[in-house]
């Protein structure tokens, strides 16, 4: 008896839209279940080289949290040409660009290659309550970056 693996081609596979809302949300745990989204693992069809991930709209992503004191300590740093790198912290981010906190978070969680780019251009991130994708009927979606207890027997 033979099984055939199944992989999906690109165009095959349809693509949901879906939102989330980040007001109170760990930035670590939202971006890691945002992140499996566009990539497509939650799908049994789910295959390496080709997207067959969903697109994710966010919003409120100015008001997702840090746990413990990464608000001061974290750095985000970035090279400009210039001798020295500029460096600065979340809290400074968040004033600044808030969006970019969500998004650097799920980029550094995709893989590491042009397919990458193509997911992440799937990720939709809004300040605020508001976003113009409503032609796209997004799926509210529940439960993502929360704390997962395991059943003991």
């Amino acid at each position: 008896m033979t099984t055939k693996t199944y992989q999906a081609k690109p165009g095959q596979v349809e693509q949901k839209w879906w939102l989330v809302d980040g007001e109170d949300q760990i930035v670590g745990r939202l971006a890691s279940d945002i992140a499996v989204r566009l990539m497509g693992k939650h799908r049994p069809t789910y295959t390496p080289h080709v997207d067959t991930g969903d697109f994710v709209i966010v919003v409120n992503a100015e008001k997702v949290k840090f746990t413990g004191s990464k608000w001061e300590q974290k750095r985000y740093t970035w090279y400009t040409g210039y001798t020295r790198q500029r460096s600065e912290s979340a809290e400074e981010r968040l004033e600044s660009h808030p969006d970019q906190i969500l998004r650097e978070a799920v980029r550094r969680m995709l893989p590491k290659n042009k397919l990458a780019t193509k997911m992440l251009e799937k990720l939709k991130i809004f300040v605020g309550p508001e976003h113009n994708h409503q032609a796209q009927n997004p799926e509210k979606l529940e439960g993502l970056g929360q704390v997962r207890q395991k059943k003991r027997k």
